[in-house]
């Protein structure tokens, strides 16, 4: 595998859930700490979780995974702010990074590490594919990285995959599709078997 560094993005508010989605349970598990450990198993040289919402609940769900913990104090601001927090957190890095957030529960290990053996042919952007087009998690190169700093407000990262030098790379992956966002999509989730019943 691919040596490689790894953000993960989970300082949203979950306004919209009415509830820190980061801490719904998945197996037993917070749903922050389940996607940790799934992009621990793909050996990063470092894995930094950027928090902001729910801060001190999500640190307590993370304690004693080999991570790097850092608060975006402008979390509310919306996902650039998030990106540009973790990319400074990685500041001297040359290495591919992965990019996962915490509100799809169909996550597998194995897409994971689909993305990083797509790295092979050193494209700038590596991206999931689902019902909704390209989306997390993704890979992205070095070069591509450096226009992380650039993002501003919720654009997130479609905005850095429109002028790469070549198209992204899609690992086709339809269950992530389905992500987290509100009560409803909450309740088909648990009925899904997705996420545990409270």
């Amino acid at each position: 595998m691919k040596r490689h560094s790894a953000l993960l993005l989970a300082a949203g508010g979950s306004t919209r859930l009415g509830r820190p989605k980061q801490l719904l349970s998945i197996g037993g598990v917070p749903l922050v700490r389940y996607v940790a450990r799934l992009l621990l198993a793909t050996r990063p040289e470092h894995l930094v979780v950027v928090t902001g919402g729910a801060e001190a609940a999500i640190r307590q769900a993370l304690a004693g995974l080999d991570v790097v913990l850092v608060r975006n104090e402008d979390w509310q601001t919306g996902m650039a702010s998030s990106l540009r927090c973790g990319h400074q957190a990685l500041a001297g890095s040359s290495l591919p990074l992965l990019i996962a957030g915490t509100d799809q529960p169909c996550l597998t290990e194995r897409h994971l590490h689909g993305l990083l053996e797509q790295d092979a042919d050193g494209k700038d952007v590596i991206t999931s594919y689902g019902e909704d087009g390209r989306g997390i998690p993704v890979l992205l190169s070095p070069a591509t990285q450096q226009r992380i700093q650039g993002l501003q407000g919720d654009t997130g990262l479609r905005q850095l995959w429109k002028n790469t030098q070549t198209a992204p790379i899609c690992v086709c992956a339809p269950e992530l599709g389905f992500d987290i966002d509100t009560p409803e999509q909450l309740d088909a989730a648990v009925r899904a078997g997705w996420i545990d019943r409270d």
